[in-house]
């Protein structure tokens, strides 16, 4: 035999692909190191595979752009998982983190997202039901959808898997994504009353959301744990709007005397609050310092920088995202599981909104 034609049929066999050509089942399954058979599986979100192994798939999908021939799947029964984000948030910092974290994920999964705002929707219900009956399986659901347990219950009453991401506390009957609320918002106060702060100002969320009160909670724990005084003159209403956070700091600042630290809510509130300080003459951080929550992209585009709370908000909706495809999975075997409560890790970080109060009078010392 010619060893040329001996070398193109090794090659065949080997097969390998050629030129530009679009990669194929059996090129993910060479990658992944597993059988055709069991990327067909992890595709079509079948549930008998090891969850290494279908991350070892997924990342060969991903690593070789390869688009599965949806066509070829309807015949051969499977069908691509279509969920749905619902939202009625109104911070877009926020939204946009949690938006990122669902498409990225759905995309690396092969899972059709639809976003869906529910603030024009007659009823809640209504397009709840309407979105089951076009074939939704799951939803996932941000504050303050999260803590309508009436959503939650309609949404599993009729068959579909509801995961709420931010929770004040989790439902006994539906899956959640959270972090601690209330110690989150206690280390972040603990932290200010470390830098030498006493007359501690604090900006409320959204009263209609569980996480509004734990935070505030957690706030007030930490100010009488030090042996501080939490005035209620320091406790202003906000919606975790930029809005409502500039109605707040102005009646905080108002105070007499004025607070030397103002801890917000959320990362919007607390920008409207070092935007209204600027306007009032007052330097942060050697005036007042103010802090956030969240850590969305408000809290690093503003100036000074924002001191605040990360929560993980990506990696948070993109857990959410995985849940409901591992559930649906489930389901489609029989099995109903129970639902699955994950908390994720908070970090405070530190930014240059922060200082001590002796700052401003020590700066005054130095120019004089």
């Amino acid at each position: 035999m010619d060893t040329t034609t001996q070398g193109r049929k090794q090659g065949r066999k080997r097969g390998s692909r050629r030129g530009n050509a679009a990669p194929t089942i059996a090129d993910v399954a060479r990658e992944a190191r597993c059988s055709p058979m069991t990327v067909s599986r992890v595709i079509n979100g079948e549930g008998n595979v090891r969850e290494e192994t279908r991350e070892q798939v997924l990342e060969a999908v991903r690593k070789l752009n390869y688009s599965p021939n949806r066509a070829a799947r309807s015949l051969a029964g499977g069908e691509q998982l279509r969920i749905a984000l619902m939202f009625d948030n109104p911070s877009s910092s926020y939204l946009s983190e949690f938006l990122m974290g669902a498409l990225e994920e759905a995309t690396r999964s092969d899972i059709h997202l639809e976003v869906q705002s529910c603030e024009n929707a007659p009823s809640n219900a209504t397009l709840v039901g309407k979105m089951i009956e076009g074939g939704i399986t799951g939803f996932i659901l941000p504050p303050p959808l999260c803590d309508d347990q009436g959503v939650l219950d309609l949404i599993t009453g009729a068959g579909g898997i509801a995961i709420a991401v931010g929770p004040g506390k989790a439902s006994g009957s539906n899956g959640a994504v959270m972090i601690d609320e209330y110690q989150a918002a206690y280390d972040m106060t603990r932290h200010i009353i470390n830098l030498g702060h006493e007359r501690i100002g604090f900006i409320i969320g959204n009263p209609e959301q569980v996480a509004s009160g734990r935070r505030l909670n957690g706030y007030r724990a930490a100010m009488e744990d030090a042996g501080l005084t939490v005035s209620d003159r320091l406790v202003a209403q906000g919606q975790f709007t930029y809005r409502s956070g500039m109605v707040a700091a102005e009646k905080l600042l108002a105070v007499d005397p004025q607070p030397t630290a103002i801890f917000a809510s959320n990362d919007d509130m607390a920008a409207a609050t070092v935007a209204v300080a600027h306007r009032c003459h007052l330097d942060v951080p050697s005036d007042i310092t103010v802090c956030g929550f969240d850590d969305t992209d408000m809290a690093n585009s503003i100036w000074p920088e924002l001191t605040t709370i990360r929560q993980p908000i990506r990696e948070m909706t993109a857990k959410a995202v995985k849940m409901i495809a591992k559930l649906a999975r489930t389901q489609r075997h029989g099995d109903k599981p129970g639902p699955e409560h994950v908390m994720f890790p908070y970090e405070l970080i530190r930014r240059s909104s922060e200082a001590g109060p002796s700052l401003a009078k020590f700066d005054r010392q130095v120019d004089t």
